[in-house]
Order: structure tokens, then sequence, then C-alpha cells
């Protein structure tokens, strides 16, 4: 029969199939067997000196290095130190080779080893010096985007590695302001060209120890800057320059100002700015109290020797960080994330001369305007149940006096904010004129208003010092106008300012504390009205003519209707009583008499859009300013690197020889 088989084609056939079924039993590639020899305790080259060679040109497979690296205990992983070693320091050697093969492979055993390493519980000098090495990885070229190492690290991420070093209190203390770094620069990678995993991932984080441990580090970095100021400043007071000072007078008081050394840390203002940015979640870290911050604790152990490095760009030592992260006890004076940046910013957006410290007060001021925008951030800084005292740093300046700390005031946060802008509104009037940087402390001032108006907040400020700061400015950008048009659209700015007082005249009776406070704006209108005039004379005068100021001048033209409406309805009424009473010079509350008299017979013209703003948009207006901020920190994280004696070179060394 055709069907039928003879025995010998039965067992012909049989031996072909368990021959195939042999083909099929799975057998381990040759680069699995070669990991297995790596995790050995011996030396996988003693018996093959081309195997680290040879490994580099066969197909990475990561899942089972990972599997093997994360079965590892402690004591098993201390075992095979000096292989893991080798393999570290071969996979940055082949780094440098010309065969791309070597190189890619190289890049993925790195990549998934570091990030097994950073997770796992082991030696703490180990992962000091993954994050060094990453972060030399990562900074290898000024211009990050350019750096084609980091396609790996966004594809073999280590976002939840730095997550967990974050998260956890003792590896956040040895660790955290690298992480913190890094993940700054990673996020900044090709962020406007593609899609950034970083950047989606810290986006939607919304664990809370991780969110407090991330704003701690920055705190804690933010507040030993803050300290390491003070000191400074003491120092130059207490010093034979300030007995000079004093003994002629305040003469001196600038250049004693001046050399006082101010590196700004852009790398960890960077963190805080991506934070707050990106995760709306992180704006509940920013309320989270802890004790004021920079408390002196007794270092462990000598302190090694190093040279002087500038101030701010290294990170807070671990004595500082584990200070700050005792229990709160009611007699101390609290803090939180948004007052330790506050002072900050008070510090650095003082001396705006030179391009880095502009920058640096740009970010303090864009980190700002993020906040004065989030609905959330609103409530906590209004909230007059949370009261702080917040010292900030104010300009030393002839006509007044330093406040001391123990007069300050306890008030809701959105008044220091207001501070602080008032500070750098009446502290920058100066031929260098930052004209960027008004605009953007104007904006942070409206957006805080349009809130306030918004939800009817009635805070209890002293405003009148806020309408005498921007006065005065008008005043500046009228004294110096052929100097700054030359450079400036000043139309710009004097629009916002006179809105901000239509803001205050249309909407006051919402927010304003009491009537008395609607009177007082009446009043410096009235008795500043010089300056209003001499504003509106000088925007018709260029609205008139056919030149590039125009439209620009138009606007302002327009806007101060109201303004004006109120200096010619209330002057001649003021002008009248003084006849009438025989008064030559009328007092404040003369004049205020007068005001409430003549409420009723003022017409005043409805203004649309006095309370709308454009939101910020990073993309769109500061990709510039950010590629060039973050080519900067990439810049000084390299060279700090190098100035702690971890260069690449140093690392090799280090990861062949750590115990």
């Amino acid at each position: 029969m055709k069907d039928s088989l003879t025995m010998a084609q039965v067992e012909k056939r049989g031996g072909l199939l368990r021959k195939s079924s042999a083909y099929k039993k799975p057998l381990k590639e040759k680069v699995v067997l070669m990991y297995d020899e790596i995790f050995m305790t011996e030396d996988p080259s003693k018996c093959s000196p081309r195997f680290w060679e040879e490994l580099f040109l066969m197909k990475v497979n990561l899942e089972y290095l990972e599997g093997k690296l994360e079965s590892l205990d402690g004591e098993e992983l201390m075992k095979i130190k000096e292989n893991i070693n080798c393999l570290f320091q071969h996979c940055i050697q082949a780094l440098g080779e010309e065969h791309p093969i070597r190189v890619v492979n190289a890049l993925q055993n790195l990549m998934e080893s570091l990030d097994s390493l950073l997770c796992a519980e082991g030696s703490e000098s180990l992962k000091s010096l993954c994050l060094k090495l990453l972060l030399c990885l990562v900074t290898v070229t000024d211009n990050i985007s350019q750096n084609t190492i980091l396609e790996y690290v966004m594809i073999n991420s280590i976002f939840e590695a730095i997550l967990q070093i974050l998260s956890h209190p003792p590896s956040r203390r040895e660790h955290g302001y690298d992480a913190v770094v890094l993940l700054a620069l990673l996020v900044n990678y090709r962020k406007y060209e593609s899609v950034n995993p970083y950047i989606v991932k810290l986006s939607i984080v919304d664990d809370e120890a991780t969110l407090n441990g991330m704003g701690l580090v920055i705190a804690q970095a933010l507040s030993e800057y803050n300290r390491q100021y003070k000191d400074k400043e003491e120092e130059h007071q207490g010093g034979f320059f300030s007995a000079l000072t004093n003994m002629v007078g305040s003469m001196f008081i600038a250049d004693a100002h001046e050399k006082i050394s101010v590196q700004t840390n852009e790398a960890i203002l960077l963190a805080l700015y991506e934070a707050v940015h990106l995760n709306r979640n992180f704006i509940t870290v920013l309320a989270q109290s802890h004790p004021e911050m920079g408390l002196v604790t007794t270092p462990v152990g000598p302190a090694p020797a190093t040279p002087a490095t500038p101030l701010g760009t290294t990170p807070p030592s671990s004595d500082v960080i584990s200070s700050v992260e005792l229990p709160l006890d009611a007699d101390v004076q609290t803090s939180n994330l948004l007052i330790t940046f506050l002072k900050y910013s008070s510090i650095v957006m003082q001396d705006t001369k030179d391009e880095h410290r502009l920058h640096s007060g740009k970010l303090c001021l864009i980190i700002l305007t993020c906040i004065a925008e989030d609905q959330y951030a609103n409530a906590f800084l209004h909230d007059d149940n949370m009261n702080f005292r917040v010292n900030l740093h104010r300009m030393p300046m002839r006509h007044r006096k330093k406040a001391a700390d123990k007069n300050l005031p306890c008030r809701p946060l959105v008044c220091a904010v207001l501070d602080l802008m008032v500070e750098f509104i009446v502290t920058h009037m100066m031929k260098e004129f930052p004209m960027d940087l008004y605009v953007r402390c104007i904006q942070v001032v409206h957006k805080l208003l349009c809130y306030q108006k918004k939800c009817r907040v009635r805070l209890h400020y002293t405003w009148r010092e806020l309408w005498s700061a921007l006065i005065n400015l008008l005043k500046f950008l009228m004294s110096n106008e052929t100097v700054l048009l030359a450079k400036h659209n000043i139309f710009t700015l004097a629009l916002m300012i006179v809105n901000l007082f239509n803001m205050f005249i249309t909407y006051g009776d919402t927010f304003l504390p009491t009537p008395s406070s609607y009177d007082e704006l009446y009043y410096e209108i009235i008795r500043m009205h010089q300056s209003f005039d001499n504003l509106y004379s000088m925007v018709l005068r260029l609205s008139t003519n056919a030149g590039q100021w125009k439209e620009a001048a138009s606007k302002v033209t327009h806007a101060l209707v109201n303004i004006r409406a109120i200096i010619n309805h209330f002057n001649p009424k003021i002008e009248s009583y003084a006849a009438v009473n025989h008064i030559s010079q009328l007092s404040e509350e003369q004049v205020l008499e007068v005001v409430r008299a003549n409420y009723d017979t003022l017409t005043l013209k409805l203004q649309d859009g006095l309370d709308q703003y454009e939101r910020y948009s990073e993309q769109h207006k500061e990709a510039a300013f950010f590629k060039e901020l973050v080519r900067s920190i990439s810049t000084n994280v390299r060279r700090n690197l190098a100035f702690h004696t971890l260069s690449q070179e140093v690392l090799l060394k280090e990861f062949s020889t750590i115990s």
C-alpha cells in the first residue's frame, strides 16, 4: 500500500523528528554566555584575552542583562564588583572607538547597568559615581541637543531611578542634588524638536514623597546660597571697608555691595522652573512648611581642603541637607520652598549689569509668572491663614534704612511677591535699562491683580508703595525718552503701567481692602498729576507724528482717558476748595474730603480687557532664551565636575578601584 511505511522508514522518520526536536531546544546566545561569565567571580578576560572586544561586537540582550542585575542582592553584587567595574570601564572605553557597533552596544550595556545600580541597594559611592558619569555623558557638548549619546538615555530611561533617589531620604541626602540637575538637563534635550519622554513623565508625577523630595533638594540648594550670601555680606559690613564707609557717609555703598560675589545656581533654578512649569502637582510643594533652612550643624569628620569655589555653584553639604529634615518646632520660624525662592530672587535680581545675572533674574521672573498664573498657587499665596515673615534682601540706598527682621509683619505670601516686584521697580532705573525684566515684573503684578479681582480677595497691602513706584518709573521713562527709545519700545511698558492704574480705577472696589484705599488711589493720582500730564503730552506728540512710534504712543493716549478724567474733574474742585477756605496748601485729609464729596459727578469710560492677559508660553517666545541658558548650565556642570576631580578619565579610575 502507498500509505504503509516499512519499519526502516519509520525508524528513519523518527530519527529525523528527534533530530528536529533537538534543534528546537533553546540554546543560549553567545552574548548571554558571555554575560554569565561576567557574573562569575573570575575575570572573564583571563581565559579569553579578546573577551571585551568580542562582547561589544554582539547585539545587546538588555532583557537578560537587566534580569541578571536585578536578581543580585547586595552581598552577591560585592562578590563580582571587580567584573562589574571592568564592564563599566570597557563600556566607557568603547565609546571612543570608531567601530559604530561597539559604540552602540557599549551605550546600551552602560545605560542598563547604570539604571540598575542606581535602583539597587548597594554602595552609595558607586551610585554617586554613576550619577557623575551620567552628568559627564550629558554635558559632553555645550549644546546638549547635539549630543547623540542622549538618544540612548531617552530610549533606556533612567527617569524612574532618579525618582527613586528623590523619594528615599538617605539617597536624597547623598545624591539628590546631582539627580535634580541631571533631570533638568535631560528634560531640555531636543524639547522643541521631538517628544522628550522625560518631559512627559515629569508632567504626570503625582507621588507626594517624590515631589516633596525634589522640592527639598531645590530648597536646600537655594537656602545654602542665601546663607552663603548673607555670611559674605556680614563680612563686608564688619570689615575695614565698612568702617571707612561709615566714616564718609554712604558714598561707597554701591562699591561695597558690588564686591559681594554672586554666582547664581542656574542649574537648580532651571530644575525649579521645569517642575513648576510642567507639573501642576508640584505647586503644592511650594507651600510645604519646613524649619528655616541653613541651620548650622557639626560636620561629621574633617572637611577636605579644597580651593574656594564660586558662590552658589556647588551642592549643599549633606550636613545642611539632613538638618532641615528635622521635625517642626513651634518656636522655630518656619519657611517653605516659595519663601526660600523669593529670598534667593531678591538677591540675584539686584544686579543685572552683566548678561549672566540678567538671565538669572529673568528666570526668576519667569518662574514667578508661572506661579502667578496658577489658580492653586494663587489660592495659597492669598490665604490669610498662611502668614509668614519674609525677609527679602533690599539693595542699600541712601534714602532708606534697612528694616529690622523682628519688625517684619506676618502676612500672606502674595505680599512678599508684591514687595519683591516693588523692590525691583525702584532699584533698576538706570542707564542699562533692563526693559525685558520690567515688562515681566509688571506682568506678574497684573496677573495677581486679575486673581484678586476675579475672586474678590481684599488684600491688606500697602498699595501706595506700588502706586508710587509705578509713577516714579513713568517719570524715569519720560526723563530718559531719547536714550531709551534708541533701544526699547518704552510705550509697551508705559501702557502696561497705565493699565495697572486702570485696573485699580475700574475694579478697585472689588479687591481693595477698604473704601479709604480707593480714596488713597485717587489722592495719589491727583498728587502726581504732573507726571501723568507730561506722559500725555509726550505720547500725544509722538502719536500725531508719522514716526515709528505713532501706533504704540496712540495706545497709551487712549489708555490715559480715565486718569485724565480724574485729574480734570477733581483738580478744579480742589483749587476752588482752597480758594474758598483761603488755604495755600491743602493737607492730605482735606484733599480726600474733596474727593469723597465729588465722586458722584465723576464720569469714567468702561475699558475692556483690563483683567485679561496672554498666558505664558515657553516654546513660542522663550525657546532661544532656554537654549542659551541650558548651554551655559551644561558648560558650568562640566567645569564643576572637572573642578572636583571627577572628569571622565578619573571616573574610569574610580570605577576600576572602588571598594
